[in-house]
């Protein structure tokens, strides 16, 4: 079986990974996630052994804070400690052609959903295979191929997310495959599921969906998958990177989404920005924001358990970010999110929801070859509402001091 020198080698790396004290960015979307290249383990610096393979990687994902929270509604200030990120992670490579990824989440419910038989909590459960060196194979649990960067990033970078990357589901169970036809160019094809959890455990035992003036009972579609078409490309030496995707949803029986997403990035040495829009265009409320928001003020779930939803609704947001790494160690980030809500068939409701989010962070990195980084960030949120819709405009503030660490334990 083993060696006693292996047994030791991994008896350390798992002790490390427990008693280490909590950035290439780590993509959802790449398979692999990366190669977090410059980084050292904690278990070489430990052991001071040259790693020779890429077949097991330890990370724990980490973001902490405390946090300064307001709201305009209430007026008030509200401060605490709390954790914003944890994730443990395990990827490798076993040969040229077999890889593997896992990626879990250990502040969210590990209880298989309804639909799939995963946990919520597990984002990334996959095994892939390069057939050869243009065509790869995966399958499992993915990380959707909606393009655009603020969907790609890793969360514990993220300080504040736009609408529609907030409300939709990021990782479902499918198959992947993916043909490049030369090195800086993918284009992609998934196939998954469109929820985690059964029909009527998101929609409920007896849903209604609103048409103009109209009522009508939804049911479930026998297939409700998803169809998605990516193309990730990369020129002038990775200055200018894209990430663009098209795709179909099946929500229920004759109610599709489709989705569309933009995404741009120049990246140079010390700047790095990108501008992605996002457009949902949902025959049934998937994201839910227009639902919650206007159906409690139109009509009240009634005693037999039904529950009423928009039909038509329009999302459309651009997100813009920014980092400059102005001196040795430091980042700043800047970021800027616009968003459009439209519920169609009604036109007192078109564009009723307009949502603006700022967001400003510095970074600093005190350990090299390390993914540490202790921040100072602010992000408002603003969102203004029609008269015609009933709704009050509001605003939200807050004001964090923390610590991100994305530990490299093996």
């Amino acid at each position: 079986m083993f060696s006693v020198r292996t047994k030791k080698r991994f008896l350390l790396a798992i002790t490390s990974l427990f008693f280490s004290v909590g950035a290439s960015a780590q993509g959802n979307n790449t398979l692999m996630g990366g190669n977090d290249v410059g980084f050292e383990s904690i278990a070489e610096r430990i052991t001071k052994l040259e790693k020779r393979h890429d077949a097991f990687n330890i990370y724990v994902n980490f973001a902490g804070s405390v946090k300064s929270e307001h709201d305009s509604r209430t007026d008030q200030w509200e401060s605490r400690f709390a954790n914003r990120q944890l994730r443990l992670e395990f990827k490798g490579t076993i040969n040229d052609k077999l890889f593997y990824r896992l990626r879990h989440c250990l502040n969210k419910s590990a209880k298989g959903q309804s639909f799939d038989n995963f946990a919520e909590a597990t984002d990334i459960m996959m095994v892939g295979y390069n057939i050869n060196d243009k065509v790869t194979v995966a399958g499992g649990k993915l990380a959707q191929l909606w393009g655009g960067y603020e969907f790609d990033e890793n969360p514990i970078y993220v300080y504040e997310y736009s609408d529609i990357v907030s409300h939709m589901g990021d990782f479902m169970t499918g198959v992947m495959v993916s043909y490049r036809p030369v090195s800086n160019h993918e284009f992609a094809f998934e196939m998954s599921n469109t929820y985690q959890k059964k029909f009527s455990d998101i929609y409920g035992a007896s849903p209604y969906v609103f048409e103009g003036i109209s009522q009508k009972q939804l049911k479930k579609s026998s297939a409700p998958f998803c169809y998605i078409l990516n193309w990730n490309g990369s020129m002038f030496g990775g200055k200018l990177n894209t990430r663009w995707s098209c795709g179909l949803q099946s929500l229920a029986k004759g109610k599709l989404s489709r989705m569309v997403t933009l995404g741009q990035q120049l990246n140079l040495p010390k700047f790095q920005c990108y501008l992605d829009y996002m457009g949902a265009f949902d025959q049934l409320d998937m994201l839910g924001i227009a639902t919650s928001e206007l159906m409690p003020a139109i009509v009240d779930d009634d005693e037999s358990g039904s529950t009423f939803h928009f039909g038509k609704v329009k999302y459309h947001t651009l997100t813009a970010k920014a980092d400059w790494q102005f001196a040795p160690s430091w980042n700043l980030q800047l970021k800027g999110i616009y968003g459009t809500t439209s519920v169609s068939e009604y036109e007192h409701l078109h564009n009723y929801r307009r949502s603006y989010g700022y967001v400003g962070s510095l970074e600093y990195f005190p350990v090299k070859k390390q993914d540490f980084r202790l921040f100072l960030s602010y992000a408002g949120r603003k969102y203004d509402y029609t008269r015609r819709c009933g709704l009050t405009d509001y605003n939200t503030d807050r004001v964090e001091l923390g610590v991100i660490y994305r530990i490299k334990a093996y």
